[in-house]
């Protein structure tokens, strides 16, 4: 089966739209979504970014959150403009990881996404990701403590690491037999490409 690697960040405005849609949009190209949580503030601190670019720069964020509002409303998703942003999510991504292993990892990434911009929620606590873990039947208390494993912890900088090697520098960044495909607006054709090199 033809596979797309979908690489997000929980802070990510851009990566909520993809977040949202990918699944769906893949099982129409048969697809399968191979889920890459990274941390895209260390990316962004590597190219000498200390924020994101939308903060940094003024004229970009105003566009941004109108552009954002623009896109929740053609793909009729909810949009709350986050009074927090950049969100830092390391706890869920923590927890993302462990949910790519064990199968849950969209429900699971789709639901933070929303508590972030779309109920405009702090996600980076146990309080919220616990939520989310029961809301999905599973158990919170056993899946936290193995994300807070210290080999767990590891494994996402060393998922961050790789998304260097492969020359990320945002996200949603998609990667379809080695071809790079950077954006939410780039998600269809990422998805096309992966269909055809099946």
């Amino acid at each position: 089966m033809a596979t797309l690697e979908f690489w997000f960040d929980f802070g990510s405005n851009y990566s909520y739209l993809s977040a949202m849609r990918i699944e769906a949009l893949a099982r129409e190209k048969k697809v399968q979504v191979i889920w890459k949580p990274f941390l895209l503030g260390v990316v962004f601190k590597a190219l000498g970014w200390e924020t994101s670019p939308f903060i940094l720069q003024k004229l970009k964020g105003d566009y941004t959150w109108r552009d954002m509002a623009r896109q929740c409303e053609k793909y009729a998703l909810p949009w709350q403009q986050p009074s927090s942003f950049p969100r830092t999510a390391l706890l869920p991504m923590r927890v993302a990881l462990v949910g790519a292993d064990q199968g849950w990892i969209a429900p699971f990434a789709r639901r933070m996404m929303t508590l972030n911009f779309a109920t405009d929620r702090d996600i980076d606590n146990i309080e919220a990701v616990s939520e989310v873990l029961e809301e999905l039947g599973l158990d919170a208390r056993a899946i936290l403590a193995l994300a807070l494993t210290p080999d767990n912890k590891l494994r996402l900088r060393r998922q961050t690491e790789q998304a260097q090697a492969l020359h990320l520098f945002g996200a949603p960044s998609f990667i379809s037999d080695g071809e790079l495909f950077w954006g939410n607006d780039r998600l269809d054709d990422a998805l096309a490409h992966a269909a055809a090199s099946a």
